[in-house]
C-alpha cells in the first residue's frame, strides 16, 4: 500500500499548486486507480494469512481496518477525478469556478489526509499485532532490561 501516501501527497500538491497539477494530475489519477486495483488484492491476502494465524484481538483489529481500505481508496480516487476535471476544463479555458474550484481543493486535502491516515492505522495495528506476538512467543525474561 506504498502507492497509497504517495498518491495522497501528490493529490495534496495538485490541490494547492496549480502548477504542480498541470504536471501531476494524470500520474496521480494513475496511482490512485491503481491504488483502488490492488487494495481487494491486498485485503484478501491478508484475510487468507488471518485464517493461518491464531485468533487474537490484535489481528481481528487490524483485519477490520484493512476491510475498511476501499473506502478510503475510492475517496482518493473520486478526489483525483475531480482533479482531473479541473485540470481538463482549465486547459479548455473554461475554468470553474473559483468557490467551486476551492470546495474541490478542499475535498481532494480531507480525502487524501484521511486515506494516508488509514493506512497508516491499518500498518499500525498490523506491526502491534505482530510485535506482541513476537514478544508473546521470546522465552520469559530475554527482552527484560534492555
Amino acid at each position: 500500500m506504498a502507492l497509497t501516501p504517495l498518491a495522497a501527497v501528490l493529490a495534496i500538491v495538485c490541490a494547492v499548486w496549480p502548477a504542480a497539477r498541470e504536471r501531476l494530475v494524470w500520474l496521480v489519477l494513475a496511482l490512485s486507480v491503481m491504488t483502488v486495483a490492488v487494495t481487494p488484492v491486498v485485503t484478501n491476502s491478508g484475510e487468507w494469512l488471518e485464517g493461518k494465524l491464531e485468533e487474537s484481538e490484535l489481528i481481528e483489529k487490524h483485519a477490520a481496518l484493512g476491510d475498511t481500505m476501499i473506502y478510503f481508496a475510492l475517496a482518493l480516487l473520486v478526489a483525483a477525478i475531480l482533479l482531473a476535471v479541473v485540470h481538463v476544463r482549465a486547459g479548455r479555458g473554461k475554468s470553474l469556478p473559483t468557490g467551486l474550484t476551492a470546495a474541490i481543493a478542499v475535498f481532494v486535502v480531507v480525502a487524501a489526509a484521511a486515506t494516508t491516515v488509514q493506512v497508516v492505522r491499518i500498518g499500525h495495528s498490523g506491526a502491534e499485532s505482530a510485535w506482541s506476538d513476537a514478544l508473546d512467543a521470546s522465552p520469559a525474561g530475554e527482552h527484560e532490561g534492555q
